[in-house]
């Protein structure tokens, strides 16, 4: 008779310190509801707002949100940044720049050792880390982030493989390949004795993490560790309308704090957990 591996659950929201309506949501979402890990943006606007934030929630999980896609950098070097240090959204181009070009991926390495550094100095934690746009499902990232992450002390880090079955969906091409890329990342991280998730829930609904889906979900979730991410805000700022048109943020942050959500967990008898308990 085969058991089955109990069922635990991450509750987290990424982008932390991109806005103030983020940051609200975040600590709403930890003091009233579920949020037990948060992922920090180092480089963001309001990075010090959720600084100050997170000093002030002891029991906040944080990680580093590493950027090197569509947001702030801290060094602003040219070759992989505009003159503002932004980093551009073609994520195949920078894909391509990153592997084959020795001197962005020189630049890269810098930036990628300044966000971990800028994350080191805050005097927090570090519980974990991912990427934003899930860039260190890049191989060249990933190790990047791997390597840099074990001097700061990384133990954990996101896989982003989500299965299409407890989303009642049918699996797609775009799953077979994203499968095949997370199989690279899961190698790298367990060569270095990183712990790291069995299933993530966040990508095909992303922004749309209601609760009417992830009280559907819930019942359906696999055994193993699933990470389930958010992307909660009080509202958005014209720079998240921009970059995120359609999001439901409010609507991710009561799903957070909906009683119904924790009723669901019970009932199922699945368990909340963060990375350093795994």
């Amino acid at each position: 008779m085969t058991v089955s591996s109990p069922r635990r659950v991450i509750f987290s929201a990424d982008d932390f310190g991109m806005s103030v309506e983020v940051n609200e949501a975040i600590e709403e979402a930890h003091r009233n509801g579920l949020l037990s890990t948060a992922s920090l943006m180092v480089a963001a606007p309001a990075f010090e707002d959720a600084l100050r934030r997170a000093k002030r929630l002891p029991n906040l999980r944080l990680g580093l949100h590493l950027v090197v896609i569509e947001g702030d950098s801290l060094l602003h070097l040219p070759i992989i940044t505009d003159q503002k240090g932004w980093f551009g959204s073609n994520q195949l181009q920078l894909g391509l720049q990153y592997f084959f070009s020795p001197t962005t991926r020189a630049a890269l390495k810098k930036e990628i050792h300044a966000q971990f550094e800028q994350f080191a100095r805050t005097g927090l934690q570090l519980d974990h880390a991912n990427a934003h746009k899930h860039m260190h499902l890049h191989p060249t990232i990933g190790q990047m982030m791997i390597q840099t992450g074990r001097t700061y002390g990384l133990r954990a880090i996101r896989t982003p493989m989500e299965p299409a079955d407890p989303l009642g969906e049918t699996p797609s091409l775009g799953d077979q390949a994203l499968e095949q890329w997370t199989r690279v990342l899961r190698h790298q991280i367990r060569r270095t004795g990183m712990k790291t998730n069995d299933s993530c829930f966040g990508l095909r609904w992303s922004g749309h993490m209601t609760p009417e889906r992830i009280h559907r979900l819930i019942p359906q979730l696999p055994p193993g560790i699933s990470e389930i991410y958010f992307h909660p805000a009080k509202g958005q700022n014209s720079q998240m309308a921009s970059l995120m048109p359609g999001y439901q943020p409010e609507q991710e942050l009561a799903t957070l704090t909906s009683p119904a959500t924790r009723e669901l967990l019970a009932a199922h008898n699945i368990q909340t957990t963060t990375w350093g308990a795994l």
